[in-house]
């Protein structure tokens, strides 16, 4: 058979034979680097060969970039087994790894399946602190190209550690829950997260340049150059937190610009806890499609998981991530669909491999195929944290939980503050709401028939009764970050 140059099927054959024979590669790299004792060569070579499709422009199917994302169930099973045992061997590098594996007499062949994983040992927000701030390194320190770590608002930070490799894996697991909330390459997004030691801004940055898109980075705050490069950059999305969201979508009103100026369709939504009533408002409010993710820094930032266009849980970034969601008390499994801490395993990383993070964060886990197509295991949306847990008078109180009584209330506006004293024994627990401007009223029957629905929403969702200060449109701070909800002064008296 005479090829010619206008016959260009032999070329397509030619690449899609070539993706797949790196893509088995990549696999087989695992795998040898497990049952080889030449381990550094073996990463080398392969190394070179998986990075020629790490940098793929286009995605495997339309809301669907990696074909990892719907391999069946016994093939991730399969790729999780041979990168946990991985992953423990990269862990040896890490003096506290190797002196718990000591402890409890573990070793990479100890494990037969990826049930095994009860058997490693936990890592805490506290062992990052004690191991400030690169005792989890587990290469060599010219390997690494980039550094993060935590915002440190209650102490030193916790820092993270990145290998290349590291940085492009954590672009593609972006990409991935990008282009699944609809994100395509020829979209405009402006990040309005910080760039700093935050891994929020440059995570989503280097995952919106995967897919090909351009990138706006406005970084967090000043709200009015914000609005402006909304406009006249006619932005497609829109990156921050849902609480600053809300701040700009108040700002747009506020501003009285017509909405019709404004080209946004999509919002990549994260970094702190927001309830579905506060998705409604935000997509009403801004006339966008807002999608939530889940990441934290200590496993690799933005990326663990996100929504599809199913929007009924947010899926888990499986190949590259072993999930549990335990009772955070007992540290036991706790029943599908039932919520409990997540703890996570980072099996995929280089420079800082983390086995079993207590995340503190509460959501619950959801298994079976979605209509999507992806087969990997759904995460609810976070309903609070552990150590956000709020006890009030023997009941157990999420802020979410009020957030999402308050919204069911019109003239209620998004923007609240929660209050708890104890002057005396009992616990005294006031909830401060904005009133929307469109109900705002000096009518004191207006004012406190709003006022008794707040109250009864409230203890409908919680069980306890909580006083209710009714506050003028604009009275309560603004967050350029995470939104702070609570102000506990028990601790100030107890």
């Amino acid at each position: 058979m005479v090829l010619h140059c206008t016959d260009t099927r032999w070329y397509l054959v030619l690449i899609t034979n070539l993706v797949c024979f790196f893509r088995i590669v990549r696999i087989l790299g695992s795998v040898l680097k497990i049952l080889c004792p030449c381990q550094q060569k073996i990463e080398t070579v392969f190394g070179i060969l998986c990075r020629t499709t790490a940098m793929s422009q286009e995605p495997y199917q339309p809301y669907i970039w990696d074909r990892h994302e719907i391999l069946p169930r016994e093939e991730i099973r399969a790729l999780q087994f041979v990168r946990l045992r991985d992953c423990i061997r990269r862990c040896l590098a890490v003096p506290f790894y190797r002196k718990k594996f000591d402890e409890l007499g573990i070793s990479p062949d100890s494990i037969h399946s990826v049930d095994d994983i009860t058997q490693l040992p936990f890592t805490t927000k506290a062992d990052f602190r004690d191991n400030y701030p690169l005792g989890f390194l587990a290469v060599p320190r010219e390997r690494i190209v980039r550094y993060h770590g935590s915002t440190g608002t209650t102490g030193k930070p916790t820092i993270v550690a990145y290998t290349q490799e590291d940085l492009d894996l954590w672009a593609g697991l972006c990409a991935r829950f990008l282009v699944s909330g609809g994100l395509q390459s020829h979209h405009t997004v402006q990040v309005a997260f910080g760039y700093g030691l935050f891994t929020g801004g440059f995570g989503l940055h280097y995952g919106i340049e995967r897919v090909g898109a351009a990138v706006i980075p406005a970084a967090s705050g000043n709200t009015k150059r914000q609005l402006m490069l909304l406009q006249d950059m006619q932005a497609d999305a829109l990156v921050c937190t849902p609480s600053y969201a809300l701040n700009i979508a108040d700002a747009i009103h506020h501003e009285g610009i017509d909405r019709s100026r404004l080209a946004l369709k999509l919002a990549f939504l994260g970094s702190e806890p927001w309830t579905e009533a506060m998705r409604e408002t935000l997509e009403k409010s801004l006339d966008i499609k807002g999608s939530n993710n889940y990441g934290l820094s200590e496993v690799i930032g933005p990326g663990v998981s996100g929504e599809c266009p199913e929007r009924s849980g947010m899926h888990i970034q499986e190949d590259h991530f072993i999930v549990e969601c335990l009772n955070p008390d007992t540290l036991e499994p706790v029943p599908e669909g039932q919520p409990g801490e997540l703890v996570i395993s980072s099996i995929s990383r280089e420079a800082m491999p983390i086995l079993r993070y207590r995340t503190r964060d509460i959501a619950s886990l959801h298994s079976g195929k979605c209509p999507c197509g992806r087969s990997t295991i759904r995460m609810s949306r976070i309903i609070g944290r552990s150590d956000d847990l709020l006890i009030l008078r023997g009941v157990n109180v999420f802020p979410s939980q009020i957030e999402e009584a308050l919204l069911t209330i019109e003239g209620a506006a998004p923007h609240y503050q929660i209050v708890v004293d104890r002057p005396k024994i009992l616990d005294e627990i006031r909830v401060r709401v904005e009133i929307s401007p469109e109900l705002f009223s000096d009518k004191m029957t207006d004012m406190t028939n709003l006022k008794h629905k707040i109250e009864h929403a409230i203890q409908q969702m919680t069980g306890l009764h909580m006083q209710i200060e009714l506050l003028p449109p604009q009275s309560l701070e603004r967050f350029e970050g995470k939104a702070k909800r609570v102000i506990d002064n028990r601790k100030l008296v107890d």
